[in-house]
């Protein structure tokens, strides 16, 4: 008889991500895939065509740890012409692993045992698992829709055991963007205390009706104290490339590196040269708020004549429905019925909550062809 590892898990209460689960579903029941963050369509032909170009160039050996210095250097350009910040490309831009590598390097620089960190539910799922194996106690804020946050209650969770807050604008689930006035709010918080943030922008590029993507860089008292994470996956539909970046003030990126050098070391070469040329031309990302609201536009019209309520999202490509005047199930066993039996699968939004808090809704996914978009409207128009 052979004994099992003795394996005393970190995340106990952690299975296969909801992402991975519907998708999945949705293969093999033949659905239309709304549920997994990802376009269905391509990325451009020419940024291809520049990975190629740099892979037969010989840039095919280790990157510098904090990425490819004309990457680097484009970034800190991109973001100081946007928003008026300037971050030095030597020692504040690192290039990482995603997104979500920025995330977790960014908290584990911080968080040690005991330290409380601020939650905004519904979040993305990488947040809470970062604070525990760092050590860090969660400290959950739930939002109810339409998902604003109220900072008097914000104050109350802040105290002397509070060492970080999660931001996360455009937001994923609900669509929600933060104001000016937020960030002023947040600003007057954290004013005078030790409390840093990270603040997840990965769709950054991706804000509707003329709204302007309010960094938290942009303001001076919540710069200085921030992570800023960033994604090249959302903006040039390149998410299985893992490629993004972490922004922040001197001494905070020198400890971040600290983290980040024994995560990944160093990001995929080529891919590096290739972004950093196709940022040469703006419009490569500055024309995504209107490419996304289009597709955002023609799913609302698609579900126009269904039973499905929304407010219709202000940001990211993700749209919440509401489905009370449809069915009283929770939404996993709807999202799963729905995937099985009608050939649509979503994200159920209780999964974005640690006590599965459920408003009875689905999200899905808008990055994704007009054939698809229009198909899925009609299948849900007729429940």
């Amino acid at each position: 008889m052979t004994n099992s590892p003795d394996i005393n898990s970190k995340l106990p209460e952690v299975g296969t991500t909801i992402f991975t689960v519907m998708s999945k579903l949705g293969t093999d029941y033949g659905a239309i895939n709304l549920s997994q963050g990802f376009p269905s369509f391509d990325c451009s032909p020419e940024l291809k065509h520049l990975i190629q170009f740099y892979m037969e160039k010989g840039e095919n050996q280790y990157a510098p740890m904090s990425g490819v210095p004309a990457l680097r250097q484009k970034i800190s350009e991109k973001t100081q012409n946007l928003y008026g910040v300037r971050y030095d490309a030597t020692e504040e831009v690192t290039v990482t692993t995603g997104a979500t590598e920025a995330i977790f390097s960014a908290i584990t620089t911080v968080v040690r045992p005991g330290d409380e960190v601020i939650i905004f539910e519904p979040s993305y799922d990488s947040y809470a698992p970062a604070v525990k194996l760092a050590g860090g106690v969660p400290v959950y804020i739930s939002l109810d829709p339409p998902f604003e946050i109220d900072w008097d209650l914000v104050k109350q969770k802040i105290n002397p055991r509070t060492r970080l807050i999660v931001i996360n604008t455009p937001h994923n689930p609900t669509g929600k963007v933060l104001s000016k006035s937020d960030l002023n709010a947040l600003a007057e918080l954290v004013r005078n205390s030790r409390i840093l943030l990270v603040s997840d922008e990965v769709y950054e590029h991706i804000v509707f009706e003329g709204r302007t993507h309010q960094s938290l860089m942009m303001n001076p008292e919540l710069q200085k104290r921030t992570f800023v994470c960033g994604s090249f996956g959302k903006t040039f539909h390149i998410t299985g490339w893992k490629q993004g970046y972490c922004l922040a003030p001197k001494e905070m990126s020198l400890e971040f590196r600290k983290i980040h050098q024994f995560v990944t070391f160093s990001v995929v070469t080529p891919i590096q040269y290739a972004l950093a040329k196709f940022l040469d031309q703006p419009d490569h990302y500055l024309q995504l708020s209107a490419f996304y609201q289009r597709k955002r536009d023609r799913f609302l019209k698609a579900i126009g004549p269904s039973r499905f309520k929304y407010f219709p999202a202000e940001g990211s490509f993700f749209q919440m429905l509401a489905y009370e005047a449809i069915s009283s199930e929770n939404d996993f066993d709807l999202a799963v019925r729905l995937t099985k039996e009608v050939g649509v699968a979503s994200i159920p939004t209780s999964v974005f909550y640690h006590d599965r808090k459920n408003h009875k809704l689905l999200r899905f996914c808008f990055a994704k062809s007009d054939s698809e978009l229009d198909a899925a409207g009609a299948i849900l128009s007729k429940l």
